[in-house]
Order: structure tokens, then sequence, then C-alpha cells
């Protein structure tokens, strides 16, 4: 009887043992195809407004979603956050569509109108082959946009961001 209970006991012991050191740290994994960028803009609407654009992507690993954000210089200024369905066409290149708010601010217009308004976001991203490069473009759609007026609004994007 009292082999039996030493045997359970090193067994227990050594399974415990085996647990304890088989068990691996947790790691934390990058999230490959996010980007930070910076391009031109131009808004289309209320007559034409060159401006500029700050573009940041957060792709979420293993599905297709990302988080975007982008402000958008010109005479006035938007930050325009959405949510996008990416689909890969190849091994470097993902079309997506965004849906997001653009939130303007001030009274001059930016390239995407002079109040708050719902958005979508069609695009393509394009990542340079051996590199951390990518290429952006994209339309903001913006619905009912202008204080005065409503109207819809829409501005290009495009510029080269660096993954991360």
């Amino acid at each position: 009887m009292k082999h039996l209970r030493s045997l359970v006991v090193v067994l227990g012991a050594s399974s415990l043992l085996n647990m304890a050191t088989s068990i691996q740290p947790a790691q934390a994994q990058v999230a490959y195809g996010s980007y930070v960028g910076v391009g031109p803009s131009v808004g289309l609407s209320d007559g034409a407004q060159i401006g500029g654009v700050v573009a940041f992507r957060y792709k979420l690993l293993e599905s297709p979603i990302s988080f975007r954000a982008q402000a958008l210089i010109g005479h006035g200024t938007a930050i325009v956050p959405t949510v996008s369905y990416d689909v890969p066409i190849n091994w470097q290149t993902d079309a997506y569509l965004g849906a997001g708010l653009a939130l303007a601010s001030g009274d001059d217009p930016s390239p995407v109108g002079n109040k708050i308004s719902f958005a979508l976001q069609p695009g393509i991203d394009y990542t340079v082959p051996n590199s951390n490069t990518v290429l952006f473009g994209n339309a903001i759609i913006a619905f009912d946009a202008y204080r005065n007026g409503g109207g819809t609004a829409f501005s290009l994007q495009g510029g080269v961001g660096l993954r991360f």
C-alpha cells in the first residue's frame, strides 16, 4: 500500500513537472499589413479642393477586417474613422470597402464637407514586394456632408505608407 501511494505521488509530481516545462509563454504578434502613410487629397464636391491626407490602417490577423482612420487637411480638416472589409486580390494587393463617419470641424469645408456625416470608403492597398512600403489609394463618399444644403461630398486620396 505504501508503494502504491508513493507511485501515485511520483506520477502526479512528474505530470505537473512535465506540464510546467512544456508551457510556452504568450507572445504578441505583429499585425502584418498595418501601416501609417501620407499623401495628397483632392475634394471634388464643393469646387476642387487640394489638400493632404495622413492615413492609418490596423489589420486584424486571421480576419478580413481592418480599422482605418484618415485625417484630411484642406481649407478645413476632417477625420474619417472606418471599419473595412478587406478582399485579397493577390499576395501584395487588398481591395476594401469601409464604412464609418466623416468628422469635419469648423465652418470651412474639408475635402469631405463641414459636418459629421456617414461615409463609405472604397480603396486599394498595394504592398511593394520585399519592403515595408505600401501604396494606397481610396475615395471617401460622405453623405449629407454640408451644413447649408446637405449634399454628398466626394474626395480622392492616395499616398505612400510604412508598414509596422
